[in-house]
């Protein structure tokens, strides 16, 4: 070895300790900015005790400085070793500071709900997860349920602005969320939801001490919770409804074509705008059209699409006689999926999932999952609706793949799992990456073989023709200036979907502003990392091992998915 390589070897080798030392360094303090981030975030979760959130206009300015100085101190930092832990988490922690900042500039919070759902519910969610142990615990659900009105006028106070400056939902909604506060506020004190965490008390607090704490959450509610619901109702009533706007979408609001524009970009975590996406539905609702034109012609029916839609839409076979055999129905079909999982995971979630009835309280509201708690010891639930029997049973399969495994509660209690990553990536966001799974595994049911029969599968194909009508309707409506009727209309002509679903979704899309973007976006790009993959790797591609390496990181923006999938390839290559 030459002198100078000596020289050379002989710097490197006493840098060493110091090069240790300065990435030890830096891995602290991302650690750090993670765990100030995550403070962050914890003070906007209503399920994160002891109270409420503080979601007044001085706070959100607060935190979104707090932000601006956590991008700055994160983006200042030497760069990260490419593919290590740290290097995606900071990539990860970038994307959602940067989309939080952007946000800030419209003021979201003038708007904090949708057409079945929103602030009034914090309470009720708070409920299904909270685990009393002791009366400690108890006590302090009590003071939470003290502390709920002083939430809600937070709330109407943003509310108040929305109106001032014109920043306000259409009636459409509006109405309908008045009838849901007026159900809420005539609800007897002692049966409310927010009793739940008290139902079942531990042994170690005495009987006569148990009924104590259930009387005094009985007083909290009458004393402070429904005069707060009441007063909710009269300002809807007063002072919202008569400012709702008349236009439906979203453009119509002040610099609402720069919200929308973002909103599409956030929700599908890509740079598409809304054009390109309206296109991508175009393509999309031509091309499943001839898929279940072909679905439709194996069943043996001779007439037209619409004819056979129409047919299904009313034959009492495909439909259960009550909503107790509907769900006995849902969960035969999770449970034998489950049996099929490890042939297509390496991975599966220790956390147990339940299907339930959603409480009457929260009826307005999607049915679906309700994530769980590992460490509450609360499973991850597949909630159905009181009138689920109305929905026809050949679409049931994928829809429990969808909401039950391998969708979301696999994947959302897998992330929940990793405790080894920061807060915010074991959360249930971005919504590209979480819907996208789960209707990419609406799909993997046909290679599982949880479809039975023709109907079924030409039920997931509704759906997935579901998911293609929206990317049309929701830029129709908030873009190009869509009616109603011109958005129902794409559901109605081309799902077997219920008419009362095909209206109360066309109302979702219109509160919740490109949110159903999400869903056929994610699914097209898991599907063409898949492609990429087996075509890449040919008979080195192991569809568990894929699977594993689309959920082990937690969820991601789809670029982001991109760039770790392109590394597992390689990885996979040379093994």
């Amino acid at each position: 070895m030459r002198l100078a390589d000596k020289l050379k070897l002989c710097c490197l080798l006493s840098a060493l300790p110091l090069l240790h030392a300065t990435a030890a360094a830096q891995d602290a303090t991302v650690t750090a900015i993670v765990a100030e981030e995550s403070a962050i975030e914890r003070q906007t979760d209503p399920k994160d005790g002891p109270g409420w959130p503080d979601v007044s206009l001085a706070a959100d300015n607060h935190r979104t400085a707090a932000l601006r100085t956590i991008q700055m101190r994160l983006s200042n930092l030497p760069p990260s070793r490419a593919g290590s832990e740290d290097d995606l988490t900071r990539r990860l922690l970038d994307w959602r500071l940067r989309m939080r900042i952007e946000a800030a500039r419209f003021d979201e919070a003038r708007i904090p709900f949708d057409n079945g759902d929103g602030f009034f519910n914090a309470g009720n969610y708070a409920a299904e997860t909270t685990v009393i142990r002791t009366e400690a615990d108890a006590a302090a659900w009590i003071a939470r349920l003290r502390a709920l009105p002083a939430f809600f006028d937070q709330e109407m106070d943003n509310l108040r602005r929305g109106v001032a400056t014109g920043f306000v939902q259409p009636q459409s909604t509006c109405t309908g969320i008045l009838a849901i506060l007026k159900v809420a506020a005539d609800q007897p004190a002692a049966a409310s939801p927010l009793l739940r965490p008290l139902r079942t008390l531990p042994a170690t607090i005495p009987a006569e001490r148990q009924q104590a704490l259930r009387s005094e959450a009985v007083a909290a509610i009458e004393q402070a919770v429904k005069p707060a619901q009441r007063k909710l109702v009269t300002f809807f009533e007063h002072d919202y409804l008569p400012h709702a706007r008349s236009q439906l979408g979203a453009s119509n609001l002040p610099d609402g074509r720069a919200w929308y524009a973002f909103l599409v970009r956030r929700s599908t975590t890509t740079e598409l705008t809304p054009d390109e996406v309206f296109a991508t539905g175009e393509r999309e609702v031509a091309r499943i059209h001839a898929q279940m034109e072909a679905a439709m012609r194996s069943t043996g029916f001779t007439g037209t699409l619409p004819q056979f839609i129409a047919m299904l839409r009313t034959d009492k076979r495909f439909y259960a006689p009550d909503l107790a055999t509907y769900v006995e129905k849902a969960s035969e079909i999770g449970k034998r999926i489950d049996g099929l999982l490890p042939l297509w995971f390496g991975r599966l979630p220790r956390l147990t999932w339940t299907i339930r009835l959603k409480p009457a309280e929260l009826a307005a509201s999607s049915s679906g999952y309700d994530l769980g708690d590992p460490e509450k010891g609360a499973p991850g639930t597949v909630v159905v609706n009181a009138n689920a029997q109305e929905n026809p049973l050949f679409s049931l399969p994928a829809w429990i793949l969808h909401e039950g495994v391998p969708g979301h509660h696999l994947q959302i209690a897998l992330g929940q799992e990793r405790a080894d990553l920061p807060l915010f990536r074991r959360k249930d966001e971005p919504t590209a990456y979480v819907e996208g799974w789960a209707l990419y595994s609406e799909q993997l049911g046909e290679e599982m073989g949880v479809y039975r029969d023709a109907y079924e599968r030409f039920g997931r194909m509704s759906y997935e023709m579901w998911r293609a009508c929206r990317l049309m309707m929701d830029v129709g409506i908030h873009w190009k200036g869509w009616s109603k009727d011109q958005a129902e209309s794409c559901l109605r002509e081309n799902t077997a979907l219920p008419e009362t679903v095909v209206v109360y979704e066309t109302q979702r899309y219109i509160a919740w502003p490109a949110q159903a973007l999400a869903y056929k976006i994610g699914e097209m790009q898991i599907l063409a990392e898949r492609a990429r993959a087996e075509h890449a790797l040919g008979a080195r591609f192991d569809i568990r091992a894929f699977h594993d390496a689309v959920l082990d990181d937690g969820p991601m923006p789809l670029s982001i998915m991109h760039e770790q999938i392109s590394r597992w390839i390689d990885a996979a290559a040379v093994h």
